[in-house]
């Protein structure tokens, strides 16, 4: 009886990027040394993928993961804050609307920090309770996530509105960017009663006395309505795992029928446990035919600036999970696809939409030799529609 062909995703945040002074003129992904990705580049094929529409935005993993699971987000795409909310099963009616909302540091009239210095989950939690107590009503309550990713929900709520991601405006005065159109007054309001609340909280001046930034704003966006997405193993006759650290991409992978693996120890940024997502993958490749790894760690780094950090990231990720699952497929029939969801600029310190690299094993080599930017630029492979990029891979 023939072997059934294993397929493994892993997927780098935000990893590629820009060529860098402090790099000497190259980008991160240049920059590392990551011998297993360059080791799939040259197996397979190397190119260049849309995954962010160029008619949909702001540039986000919300669409570019819709995407890279073979999801048209024109056909699919509701909202990043529903997309969160389905990753912890919340029930929605058809017509509420989930916020994704952060817990984020500002001095009252800028954003400062959109993360609040990675706040700790705990700490997190007991200010999201008291503004649950304080500000939530019959129609608007907030629920607790990890660190500083949290969600409002709004039943029966308006989504002709326009938000700002925090991590987009950091540095910028918080007038300009406010939430506007419809329901626009109530969360204004909630806006400012948070930073009321908030500001001198016993954690925050804790915070404040250990050099850390304080936790001192909830800012909701990226709204959307409950997502309904064909289930990944109708409608590509695949089993299938998802691994990832934040509710965003588990959220996807719930919504698609995957099943959704923890990892003890996976973060969702720099001090995550790159090592037990490795072996989780390689466990979960032995049970299912299809396997999306997703670390968000490269973006967080870039959204600080930090290129050493992100160079260090997309190292990590090549030694503890790029590598072992070529390992634990190579002597079974498999293709393996590297791929970033998108740019995150460390110039901007914020996602862009230029087309990102991807190398997949499985079609005969072309002449491609590293995973980069420049390398699949050289190709001339372009894939312009981001959803069928799984279509080749799986084909």
């Amino acid at each position: 009886m023939l072997e059934r062909r294993k397929y493994a995703v892993i997927i780098p945040d935000g990893a590629a990027d820009e060529p860098r002074p402090e790099l000497e003129g190259r980008t991160p992904l240049q920059a590392a040394d990551k011998p297993n990705m360059d080791a799939v580049a040259r197996e397979g094929v190397v190119g260049l993928v849309q995954t962010i529409p160029d008619d949909m935005g702001p540039p986000g993993s919300d669409l570019a993961i819709l995407s890279l699971l073979g999801y048209d987000p024109h056909l699919y795409y509701t909202g990043r804050g529903a997309l969160e909310a389905a990753s912890r099963a919340l029930p929605l009616d058809p017509r509420d609307v989930a916020f994704r909302c952060n817990l984020v540091t500002s001095d009252g009239a800028t954003m400062v920090d959109y993360s609040a210095g990675e706040v700790s989950t705990d700490e997190a939690h007991a200010l999201i309770a008291l503004l649950d107590q304080k500000l939530s009503t019959s129609r608007r309550q907030f629920y607790p996530g990890v660190s500083y990713r949290h969600l409002l929900v709004w039943r029966d709520g308006p989504t002709e509105l326009r938000t700002w991601p925090p991590h987009d405006i950091v540095g910028e005065p918080l007038q300009g960017f406010l939430p506007e159109g419809e329901g626009e007054g109530p969360l204004r309001q909630l806006i400012w009663d948070s930073l009321e609340l908030l500001d001198d909280h016993d954690i925050n001046r804790r915070r404040r006395e250990e050099g850390k930034n304080p936790a001192n704003m909830a800012w909701p966006w990226g709204q959307g309505r409950p997502l309904q997405l064909p289930a990944f193993a109708v409608h590509r006759g695949l089993t299938g795992a998802a691994i990832a650290a934040v509710d965003l991409v588990r959220g996807i992978a719930r919504s698609a029928g995957l099943d959704v693996i923890s990892v003890p120890g996976a973060t969702g940024n720099l001090s995550t446990d790159f090592a037990a997502k490795g072996r989780a993958a390689v466990d979960a490749i032995v049970h299912h035919d299809f396997v999306v790894v997703h670390v968000e760690a490269p973006d967080e780094a870039a959204h600080h600036g930090d290129a050493e950090g992100k160079v260090w990231a997309i190292e990590q990720i090549d030694r503890c999970i790029v590598g072992p699952l070529r390992e634990a497929l190579r002597n079974r029939p498999h293709r393996l696809l590297v791929v970033p969801d998108h740019y995150t600029t460390l110039s901007s310190r914020t996602h862009a939409r230029p087309p990102v690299p991807f190398a997949m094993t499985g079609p005969p080599p072309d002449s491609a030799e590293t995973f980069d930017e420049a390398s699949a630029a050289s190709t001339g492979r372009v894939i312009e529609e981001g959803h069928r990029l799984l279509d080749e891979f799986l084909a």
